[in-house]
């Protein structure tokens, strides 16, 4: 008999899955159809579902932290933090929005939870696979640190951008607070892929484990 939860964590994942397949899938079609000239308006075309997207990936830290899905809490929170404080950074600057560095910024993080949400749909329904398990934790770490290269590359290239906007009256200097924010961000990074690297080890061990008790 189905739950509310497995209900509710089946839903969430299915949908978190097709709204990066259509924000993935619109990325590549404008791009094949209209080559480097669909980079400019990438943000204007798929920025809403990603907002949404990633707005409701905050949920996923109160999953973990209620038991409802099986994962790392720190690791998760730098994530979901992390593609939200640069996502708000975006939606801020409009003239920023048309950079070519968007598109690669949002390309790399749909590719990553399309490695995610469907290893975490079969998760749900009771029906793993080695192949998704082992794309989940082996492919999804050396892309996350390029995606990582790629937020770092998009704050230093929204420097300029930031620049006659900050409030000095205030005493806030945004301009500085992102430069700060530069090697927190490869500090969180590390932390995440020390702690993926523990639990892909983790995961692994558990289905040899699993594979020969059968």
């Amino acid at each position: 008999m189905l739950s509310f939860r497995l209900v509710y964590i089946f839903s969430y994942n299915l949908f978190q899955f097709c709204g990066h397949t259509w924000i993935l899938a619109n990325t590549i079609a404008r791009f094949l159809t209209f080559g480097q000239d669909a980079l400019a308006d990438t943000f204007y075309s798929v920025g809403f579902v990603m907002s949404l997207c990633q707005l409701l990936s905050i949920l996923e830290l109160f999953h973990i932290a209620d038991g409802i899905e099986k994962a790392r809490l720190l690791p998760r929170f730098i994530q979901v933090m992390e593609k939200n404080i640069l996502l708000i950074m975006v939606i801020m600057l409009e003239e920023f929005q048309s950079k070519p560095v968007v598109c690669v910024l949002f390309f790399l993080w749909n590719t990553l939870d399309l490695l995610r949400y469907p290893h975490e749909l079969l998760c749900v329904m009771d029906t793993p696979s080695i192949t998704m398990l082992w794309t989940r934790y082996t492919l999804w770490i050396p892309l996350y640190i390029l995606s990582v290269a790629i937020e770092g590359v998009t704050v230093y290239q929204a420097l300029p951008y930031i620049e006659p906007t900050a409030s000095n009256s205030a005493n806030i200097h945004l301009p500085f607070i992102l430069m700060v924010y530069l090697p927190v961000l490869a500090l969180g990074a590390s932390v995440t892929v020390w702690q993926l690297l523990k639990e892909r080890q983790h995961r692994l061990e558990k289905w040899d484990r699993k594979m020969k008790r059968k």
